[in-house]
């Protein structure tokens, strides 16, 4: 049997086999040629493991890994996958043989490693599962629950309304199908770009993977095999928006400590020994953390009981079953936080959250899905394939070459109250249980087009907040500008950059009178702007300055008091807590509400553009000079200095800034893909960065040129025109 490794232009790994074991083994290996520290990286968040290389700032991540159990999970579902499926289970195996053969030599090539300290380690079968757990594990907003109570408790239910949106905490995606009748050559095409944090390497890996059974070509997560998201078969191809749906849920648990370890309260009055025991936390440069970790019927507990301290080592006897450490001192007042969100009662029990999701419950993270959909050859095969997806839950668009279409929702959402939905669900009362799996609805193509961008849509009975529909609105408004279209002309929706949700603000700045001689003049050329987030525009930047300096006095109201300094929570839950955010992305609806809990909203809009005016000549730079790109490294390099960018978190362009915080954009196109159903090497993909994710390497950053720009590079699938790099025997 042979292996062999084809490169094209732009560095993307071709590979071929001559079996589907032996594709995955070369997928592994080219990944890790490529890819090392970041599969490194990827395997040691989902251990809870960063922190013992990357120092302090990884801390509260593995914390939280520790604590929500992620590596166990994984284990347990790649167990389960053994029984169930043990040709995927496999072909996981073969995937991560692959990475183990090849890491010692991508390790050598990237300086991460040396700066670091660490060295290459071995992958275990479960570790594909775990890189996928721990990519997606926040990907349904389940700290939104904390934000809600805290709003409610504060500010009442209509809260809940009035805050619902996506903000950076995240992640969401633009796509659209359209049938033949809507292209220039009778067959379909799906474009589309995932929104996701940029990060350094880049979260999709480029690659084709080819052998007798099938030819794909996709954007792969690198850590996991195949192509799961956004791939071309030749004759179907397939792409996936995240669907907002609501499928964890957090249980406030009450608890007491007794000489049996550590109880937590049923609904049937009943108090029922959780899962305890403690880990020790590595922490490069800092001593040890020993960490608490408790698991009650519903879940893990992902906050602390006790406060967590320094600890020099690991105490072996402290499993589940030996004696717990002494609980915290009885309180002399009702409650009391603990410093990581529990809470002591008067009686001596105490508080903590217990995360709930799907693939704790299944010991199912969705991998019986992969193989199918690098061997589907219509929809049919891509639906069906789909109907073993677990989570993220996402949406689903596919077109295959006979003229089929599909646009569909697909993962697990449990059947529950509408409490667990929004909210903290208390644990000790009836009613809050899972009762069941919710059907997962289709959508339509309506006139040859589907749009989704995370709005309301087929997925709407199965999640809370959603993406405002200026995206979705925006693509499909700029697609029946003309009936047909061809591959190469739906870049330009990639990049459009008008802002709809500068409405509210605007309309204010109109309503506004005897406003000094220079806020006057930005007023006026602020209602002339044309609402586009270019780079180079001096309007954009104004309307950001304003916009900044509106979202900054409304969270320093006092009607909002309350929610500035957010409850004692895990470090790693805050950002959907923060006060300033949470304004940030819901100012259109908090712009337009009847009423605002006593806010003067013009005098606030008033105070913003009389505050920029005096600030100096308001629109003399561009928006390109403070909205830059600010990818995550796990090793951040404090000489970095992004490149300009267009766009905002309402574009079409979604590259998000956080506004009353920072311009600097860490979330956008984590890929831009054109799926051409009539010849797929008319197809186009394009990636922030590039496809090597060594530093220095040709093929590093030689794809941003192309991504700033919102051009895409061509598909190519000609093994003639590829360069050959490696042959191998197996």
């Amino acid at each position: 049997m042979t292996i062999t490794t084809y490169r094209d232009a732009w560095g993307i790994p071709h590979l071929r086999a001559t079996d589907a074991r032996e594709l995955a083994r070369a997928q592994g290996r080219v990944t890790a040629h490529d890819r090392a520290w970041q599969l490194e990286v990827e395997r040691h968040r989902a251990q809870g493991t960063s922190a013992s290389f990357l120092g302090p700032s990884a801390v509260a991540w593995d914390v939280f890994a520790r604590r929500a159990r992620l590596a166990d999970t994984a284990r347990r579902c790649f167990e389960a996958l053994e029984r169930r499926d043990p040709e995927t289970a496999e072909w996981v195996r073969a995937y991560v043989a692959g990475v183990n053969e090849g890491l010692a030599a991508g390790a050598a090539r990237t300086p991460e490693f040396a700066r670091t300290g660490l060295a290459p380690g071995v992958w275990e079968p479960w570790h594909p599962l775990g890189v996928w757990l721990a990519t997606h594990i926040l990907f349904a907003g389940f700290p939104a629950k904390l934000w809600r109570e805290e709003a409610i408790r504060h500010l009442g239910e209509d809260a809940v309304a009035l805050f619902a949106t996506d903000g950076p905490g995240t992640s969401g995606s633009n796509g659209w199908l359209l049938a033949g009748s809507r292209t220039t050559t009778g067959r379909a095409l799906l474009a589309g770009d995932p929104h996701r944090f940029i990060e350094a390497p880049g979260v999709y890996q480029q690659i084709r993977l080819s052998c007798p059974e099938f030819d794909v070509i996709g954007l792969a997560v690198p850590g996991v095999p195949g192509i799961a998201h956004f791939a071309h078969t030749g004759t179907v191809a397939w792409s996936i928006t995240n669907a907002m749906a609501d499928y964890q849920d957090l249980y406030r648990e009450r608890l007491r400590r007794t000489e049996r370890g550590v109880e937590a309260l049923n609904p049937d009055g009943t108090w029922q020994r959780a899962e305890r025991h403690t880990e020790t936390v590595e922490v490069a440069g800092n001593p040890p953390l020993r960490i608490e970790v408790l698991e009650t019927e519903r879940g893990p507990l992902i906050t602390a009981t006790t406060t967590d301290q320094p600890h020099p080592a690991p105490d072996p006897a402290a499993a589940d079953g030996a004696q717990p450490p002494q609980g915290p001192p009885a309180p002399d007042h009702e409650t009391r936080t603990d410093g990581a969100g529990g809470k002591t009662h008067a009686d001596g029990g105490a508080e903590a959250l217990a995360l709930r999701y799907p693939p704790r419950v299944t010991e199912d993270l969705g991998f019986s899905a992969l193989l199918p959909l690098l061997r589907a050859r219509h929809v049919t095969d891509v639906d069906r394939a789909f109907d073993a997806w677990t989570e993220p839950v996402n949406v689903v668009h596919a077109a295959d070459t006979a003229g089929g279409t599909l646009h569909r929702v697909a993962g697990r959402v449990p059947v529950r109250s509408h409490t667990n939905r929004t909210r903290l669900a208390p644990a000790w009362l009836p009613g809050h249980a899972w009762q069941g799996w919710h059907e997962m609805p289709y959508g339509d193509v309506t006139d040859g087009v589907a749009v989704m961008a995370n709005q309301r849509g087929p997925a709407a009975p199965l999640g809370i907040e959603f993406a405002p529909p200026h995206r979705a609105d925006r693509i499909r408004t700029l697609l029946d500008e003309r009936r047909t279209w061809s591959a190469a002309d739906l870049p330009a929706i990639h990049t459009d950059t008008h802002l709809a949700s500068a409405a509210p603000l605007l309309d204010h700045l109109a309503a506004l009178d005897d406003l000094t001689p220079g806020a006057a003049e930005l007023r006026g050329r602020l209602l002339a702007w044309d609402r586009r987030m270019d780079a180079d525009s001096t309007g954009a930047a104004a309307y950001a300055a304003v916009r900044t300096a509106v979202v900054r006095h409304l969270a320093a109201h006092p009607a909002f008091a309350a929610l500035a300094e957010p409850p004692a929570h895990p470090e790693v839950l805050l950002p959907w807590l923060a006060l300033t955010p949470r304004i940030a992305f819901a100012l259109e609806h908090l712009l337009r509400a009847e009423e605002l809990y006593g806010v003067d909203r013009p005098a606030v809009v008033r105070t913003a553009v009389e505050e920029v005016a005096a600030g100096g000549p308001a629109g003399t730079g561009t928006w390109g000079d403070t909205h830059r790109l600010a990818p995550w490294q796990a090793l951040p390099d404090p000489s970095y200095d992004g490149p300009a960018l267009s766009g905002d978190h309402d574009c079409v362009l979604c590259t998000s800034a956080v506004p009353g915080l920072t311009d600097l954009s860490a979330r956008g196109p984590a890929a831009r893909y054109v799926w051409d159903l009539a010849d797929r090497d008319n197809s186009l993909w394009v990636v922030p960065l590039g496809a090597d994710g060594v530093p220095g390497a040709p093929h590093h950053t030689d794809q941003l040129a192309l991504w700033l720009k919102g051009e895409l590079a061509p598909v190519s699938t000609d093994w003639d025109r590829l360069e050959l790099v490696e042959e191998t025997d197996v």
